[in-house]
C-alpha cells in the first residue's frame, strides 16, 4: 500500500453532510481527508501504520466514539482523537479528555477553530508516529539478545559498572565487555548509553 507524506485526517461520523462539508473545509488548506460513515468502517478500512488524526462524533450507530477510542487505545494506534458532539456537555469532554482525546468540540463547530486544532495535530501525529515506529524498531532489535545479554543490559540499565555486573553475575570483567558488545551490535546502537535513555524514554520492557 502506498502511503502519503503526510499525515491524513479521518473523519468519522454519520451524518454525511457534516462529513462532507468537513472535506471541504479542510481541502482548502491542502489538507486530505477520508471519512466513515461509523466505527466499524473505520476499523475495516484504515491504515494503522499510516500517520493520522481521527475526527469522531461521540454518538453514532453501532459503536459510539469512544468505544471506538479505547478499540485504538488497545491497538496501540497513536494518532490524536477529536471528539465532536451535538449534545456535548462538561461530563462527555471530561471522559473524552481522561481517555486521551486532544479535544471536545460542540457541533456547530466553528471552522478556523477547527483548522487550528486539526493542524496543531498533524504535526503531533507526525511525532507520535515517528516515536512509536523508533520504540519498536528498539523493541524489534532488543528480541536479538541472548537470555545473558539482556541479564547485562538490565545490570546496564541499573547503572552497574563492568566490575559490579561481572561480580553480580560470577562472571569476568573480559566476558561481560564481551556481551556488552553484542548487545551493541545487535540493536545497532553507538553507545550502550543511547540504547539506555531509549529503553527508558519509551519503557521497553527488557
Amino acid at each position: 500500500m502506498t502511503r502519503r507524506e503526510s499525515p491524513v485526517v479521518h473523519i468519522v461520523d454519520d451524518d454525511e453532510d457534516l462529513r462532507q462539508s468537513l472535506v471541504f473545509l479542510l481541502k482548502s488548506v491542502g489538507i486530505v481527508a477520508l471519512t466513515y460513515p461509523d466505527a466499524a468502517s473505520f476499523l475495516a478500512e484504515f491504515d494503522p501504520g499510516e500517520p493520522g488524526v481521527v475526527i469522531v462524533d461521540v454518538r453514532m450507530p453501532g459503536l459510539s466514539g469512544f468505544q471506538l477510542q479505547e478499540r485504538l487505545i488497545r491497538r496501540e494506534y497513536p494518532a490524536p482523537v477529536i471528539f465532536c458532539s451535538a449534545h456535548g456537555d462538561i461530563s462527555l469532554s471530561v471522559r473524552a479528555m481522561r481517555a486521551g482525546a486532544v479535544d471536545f468540540l460542540e457541533k456547530p463547530y466553528e471552522a478556523q477553530r477547527m483548522l487550528e486544532i486539526v493542524q496543531a495535530q498533524l504535526a503531533e501525529a507526525e511525532r507520535a508516529f515517528a516515536a512509536q515506529a523508533n520504540r519498536r524498531r528498539v523493541e524489534e532489535r532488543l528480541r536479538s539478545l541472548t537470555p545473558r545479554e539482556r541479564d547485562v543490559l538490565r545490570l546496564v540499565i541499573d547503572g552497574l559498572s563492568r566490575q559490579l555486573i561481572a561480580r553480580r553475575l560470577g562472571a569476568s570483567v573480559k566476558t561481560v565487555d564481551v556481551h556488552r558488545a553484542g548487545i551493541k551490535a545487535k540493536t545497532g546502537a553507538e553507545t550502550l548509553g543511547a540504547l539506555v535513555r531509549d529503553i527508558l524514554s519509551f519503557r521497553i520492557s527488557v
